[in-house]
């Protein structure tokens, strides 16, 4: 149902706009960072690309191939297996939780408050699920332990990816957080709103609003005004 909404508002036509990449400081060089589309992106640092949660629907060209992939849930817009082995090469390492595993057999299993290293990337995986909302009484679109956010931390910056969420108390309990990227789209996540209150809550340095179809992001903006956290709105879509 979520695929179903997601293609209904995007429309079979869709034109990419022109690539924005940010760049940030660590005391281990440079990281950049692309947004790609909808809850995509591309993290690139010494030499090596990192994708979150690549999707076909993205535009991909010219991109360079994958060294590591990491997934943060089962639903398509998040785990599409044809994509993952268009950027995967000889040696690409995949990260999942085990939901996402059993379909992606040679992923390496993170689960929840599970940590691993890759090439000078600590990765953590955190909760993201769903509190409140669901498509039915007593069920949700996200149950707690199915799926994985991701901190990473290089040269002693700490990226946060928080994937289909609520504002739960694992995120507003997070510290030191330099850079985030927060969900905000109705049914699935949260409201701006809410989204703004949690980021407020553990107070990155940056936040990306991603994941955002539908959502009005100048209400996200407008409730971190005065805050000291810089908001940067991407063009996702």
């Amino acid at each position: 149902m979520k695929l179903l909404m997601v293609l209904l508002m995007t429309g079979a036509a869709m034109t990419m706009s022109a690539r924005e990449t940010d760049s940030f400081d660590t005391s281990a060089g440079a990281v950049r960072i692309t947004p790609i589309y909808h809850a995509s992106l591309l993290i690139e640092a010494a030499g090596k690309a990192i994708y979150v949660d690549p999707w076909g629907r993205g535009n991909y060209d010219g991109l360079p191939a994958a060294d590591l992939i990491l997934i943060t849930d089962i639903h398509p817009d998040h785990l599409d297996p044809a994509q993952i082995a268009k950027l995967s090469k000889a040696g690409t390492t995949i990260i999942a939780p085990p939901a996402v595993a059993a379909t992606v057999t040679s992923a390496k299993v993170l689960r929840n408050g599970e940590s691993t290293s890759w090439e000078g990337w600590a990765v953590e995986a955190m909760p993201m699920y769903n509190m409140k909302r669901g498509p039915e009484p007593g069920k949700f679109y996200h149950d707690k332990g199915r799926g994985n956010g991701y901190v990473l931390t290089y040269g002693g910056k700490r990226f946060y990816i928080a994937g289909d969420t609520e504002g739960i108390p694992e995120m507003r309990a997070l510290k030191n957080i330099d850079v985030a990227f927060v969900p905000m789209n109705l049914p699935y996540t949260m409201p701006p709103e809410e989204a703004a209150d949690a980021v407020r809550a553990f107070h990155p340095k940056v936040v990306y609003p991603y994941h955002y179809r539908g959502s009005d992001l100048a209400v996200f903006s407008k409730a971190l005004e005065g805050s000291g956290i810089e908001v940067r709105i991407r063009n996702w879509y």
